[in-house]
């Protein structure tokens, strides 16, 4: 038999409350700063294309292995 979880006033499981007086704006900024992770801003055009973070990866990566094949195609001339 499944046990009940209580809720609290606001409707959430008290395993979500959350004190956000200890939270920590940027704590993992620096790491990933270090770690060489690049943002990037889409013009809205772009932005209305593409689904989410993985459909732009996909597409980028697509560009990517058609320029290296026609980079192979042109005798060492990368083109993308």
């Amino acid at each position: 038999m499944k046990t009940k979880i209580k809720k609290s006033v606001d409707g959430l499981c008290t395993a979500y409350n959350f004190d956000y007086t200890k939270a920590v704006r940027g704590k993992y900024n620096k790491r990933i700063l270090e770690k060489g992770a690049n943002a990037v801003m889409l013009e809205a055009d772009a932005s209305k294309t593409f689904s989410d973070s993985a459909a732009v990866n996909a597409a980028l990566n697509d560009s990517i292995k058609r320029g290296v094949q026609d980079a192979k195609n042109k005798k060492g001339r990368f083109v993308a």
